[in-house]
């Protein structure tokens, strides 16, 4: 596996032990449908938490939640829906950004609440 799928997967690790810690019940990890994966759908009260991760080894070249394009969040929407639908759950949804700059200096973890709205 190369370098960055490794840095990714200990990112999502690390999102999902953050917002357990902030009392974030996880529901799923990695669900998938068609070609979308929302890395981490969670519950907080009553509303469902799509959370994308965005992890990077450096803020060199942009901080990492700026890599979410309007495509993903198409996707995004469209896979929360069918879990919505799926496990006919009537509950608001709203969409997270978890952003870790992780390196030899340290980690730094964001949390941004209602990074985007769904169109």
């Amino acid at each position: 596996m190369a370098g960055h799928n490794e840095l990714g997967k200990e990112g999502e690790k690390m999102a999902v032990a953050f917002l357990q810690k902030k009392g974030y019940v996880v529901l799923e990890t990695n669900y998938r449908y068609q070609k979308a994966e929302i890395d981490i759908i969670a519950q907080s009260e009553n509303t469902v938490v799509v959370v994308e991760v965005k992890t990077r080894s450096t803020p060199e070249f942009g901080n990492p939640h700026e890599f979410v394009k309007p495509k993903q969040i198409q996707s995004l929407v469209k896979a929360i829906d069918h879990y919505i639908n799926a496990n006919d759950l009537d509950m608001e949804v709203r969409f997270d950004i978890v952003s870790i700059i992780k390196n030899k200096a340290g980690t730094n973890i964001e949390h941004l609440e209602d990074a985007f709205y769904h169109f």
